[in-house]
Protein backbone atom coordinates (compact mmCIF):
# COMPACT_ATOMS: atom_id res chain seq x y z
CA UNK A 1 0.00 0.00 0.00
CA UNK A 2 1.13 3.52 -0.74
CA UNK A 3 2.54 5.72 2.03
CA UNK A 4 2.43 9.14 0.38
CA UNK A 5 -0.87 11.02 0.48
CA UNK A 6 -1.01 11.67 -3.26
CA UNK A 7 -0.21 8.02 -4.00
CA UNK A 8 -3.04 6.92 -1.71
CA UNK A 9 -5.41 9.21 -3.58
CA UNK A 10 -4.23 7.85 -6.94
CA UNK A 11 -4.79 4.29 -5.69
CA UNK A 12 -8.38 5.14 -4.69
CA UNK A 13 -9.02 6.85 -8.02
CA UNK A 14 -7.66 3.83 -9.87
CA UNK A 15 -10.10 1.52 -8.10
CA UNK A 16 -13.07 3.75 -8.92
CA UNK A 17 -12.06 4.19 -12.55
CA UNK A 18 -11.39 0.49 -12.95
CA UNK A 19 -14.90 -0.33 -11.71
CA UNK A 20 -16.45 2.26 -14.00
CA UNK A 21 -14.49 1.08 -17.04
CA UNK A 22 -15.37 -2.56 -16.34
CA UNK A 23 -19.05 -1.73 -16.01
CA UNK A 24 -19.14 0.36 -19.18
CA UNK A 25 -17.18 -2.23 -21.16
CA UNK A 26 -19.63 -4.91 -20.03
CA UNK A 27 -22.60 -2.74 -21.01
CA UNK A 28 -21.07 -2.17 -24.43
CA UNK A 29 -20.38 -5.87 -25.01
CA UNK A 30 -23.94 -6.75 -23.97
CA UNK A 31 -25.37 -4.24 -26.45
CA UNK A 32 -23.26 -5.68 -29.28
CA UNK A 33 -24.22 -9.24 -28.29
CA UNK A 34 -27.92 -8.33 -28.48
CA UNK A 35 -27.44 -7.28 -32.10
CA UNK A 36 -25.51 -10.47 -32.93
CA UNK A 37 -28.13 -12.65 -31.21
CA UNK A 38 -30.91 -11.02 -33.25
CA UNK A 39 -28.88 -11.49 -36.43
CA UNK A 40 -28.28 -15.17 -35.66
CA UNK A 41 -32.04 -15.57 -35.13
CA UNK A 42 -32.67 -13.96 -38.55
CA UNK A 43 -34.73 -11.20 -36.95
CA UNK A 44 -33.94 -8.07 -38.96
CA UNK A 45 -36.32 -5.75 -37.09
CA UNK A 46 -34.98 -6.64 -33.65
CA UNK A 47 -31.41 -6.46 -34.93
CA UNK A 48 -32.05 -2.98 -36.32
CA UNK A 49 -33.52 -1.78 -33.01
CA UNK A 50 -30.64 -3.29 -31.03
CA UNK A 51 -28.16 -1.68 -33.42
CA UNK A 52 -29.80 1.72 -32.94
CA UNK A 53 -29.11 1.45 -29.21
CA UNK A 54 -25.62 -0.04 -29.62
CA UNK A 55 -24.34 2.51 -32.13
CA UNK A 56 -24.35 5.55 -29.81
CA UNK A 57 -22.80 3.41 -27.08
CA UNK A 58 -19.95 2.47 -29.40
CA UNK A 59 -19.44 6.12 -30.34
CA UNK A 60 -19.53 7.29 -26.72
CA UNK A 61 -17.11 4.66 -25.44
CA UNK A 62 -14.65 5.32 -28.25
CA UNK A 63 -14.83 9.06 -27.56
CA UNK A 64 -14.05 8.39 -23.90
CA UNK A 65 -11.11 6.18 -24.83
CA UNK A 66 -12.58 2.98 -23.44
CA UNK A 67 -12.15 1.32 -26.83
CA UNK A 68 -10.18 2.44 -29.86
CA UNK A 69 -12.11 4.49 -32.42
CA UNK A 70 -11.19 2.05 -35.18
CA UNK A 71 -12.61 -0.84 -33.16
CA UNK A 72 -15.89 1.05 -32.75
CA UNK A 73 -15.97 1.80 -36.47
CA UNK A 74 -15.23 -1.84 -37.29
CA UNK A 75 -18.05 -3.08 -35.05
CA UNK A 76 -20.53 -0.61 -36.51
CA UNK A 77 -19.53 -1.40 -40.07
CA UNK A 78 -19.70 -5.18 -39.71
CA UNK A 79 -22.97 -5.18 -37.78
CA UNK A 80 -24.60 -2.77 -40.20
CA UNK A 81 -23.44 -4.86 -43.17
CA UNK A 82 -24.93 -8.00 -41.61
CA UNK A 83 -28.23 -6.20 -40.92
CA UNK A 84 -28.44 -4.94 -44.49
CA UNK A 85 -27.62 -8.39 -45.87
CA UNK A 86 -30.32 -9.97 -43.69
CA UNK A 87 -32.88 -7.36 -44.75
CA UNK A 88 -32.04 -7.90 -48.41
CA UNK A 89 -32.36 -11.67 -48.14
Amino acid sequence: MANIKSAKKRAKQTVVRNQRNTSQRSMLRTAVKKVIKALDANDAATAQEAFKSAQPLLDRMSARGLIHRNKAARHKSRLNARIKALAAA
